[in-house]
């Protein structure tokens, strides 16, 4: 019996230890761009590119609101097919402030296909937090 009370906790630890490392933590991370820089651009799509690669299964959501608009718009992005490419990932989204569009006098229908709006995008990156999501400010 004094055996038993002298493995068993080593056995607990032992076996919660194990369980600890087969474990996978959730990779989820929301990006907030504001900027209108072009290399702030290049930047969260590179990011965004290397998680997927490196973590097939890390969720992102890029959130865009203030002059950061042009990434999303057809007629303006300078990269327009890995963005619908993207957007075409169920683990990756494009959000876009529904508030910024209204002040850029952007349509839902000028997007490219595969990114959604939000009512405010502000509100959006709180609440991906709140859900114990990483945050990531692109900009430099």
């Amino acid at each position: 019996m004094k055996k038993l009370i002298l493995v068993l906790p080593a056995l607990l630890l032992f076996t919660s230890f194990l369980s600890a490392q087969s474990a996978q933590p959730n990779y989820k991370v929301v990006f907030d761009i504001t900027s209108k820089d072009t290399l702030d651009h290049k930047n969260v799509i590179r990011w965004v590119n290397e998680i997927s690669k490196g973590d097939p299964d890390a969720k992102m959501e890029v959130v865009f609101y203030g002059q950061s608009l042009d990434l999303v718009v057809k007629d303006k992005s300078i990269m327009p097919g890995i963005i619908s490419s993207l957007a075409g990932n169920k683990k990756v989204c494009f959000k876009v402030c529904e508030v910024a569009m209204k002040n850029h006098n952007i349509d839902k229908s000028q997007l490219i296909a595969g990114v959604e709006t939000v009512p405010d995008g502000i509100y959006e990156i709180i609440t991906k937090q709140r859900q114990g999501w990483g945050y990531i400010k692109a900009s430099h």
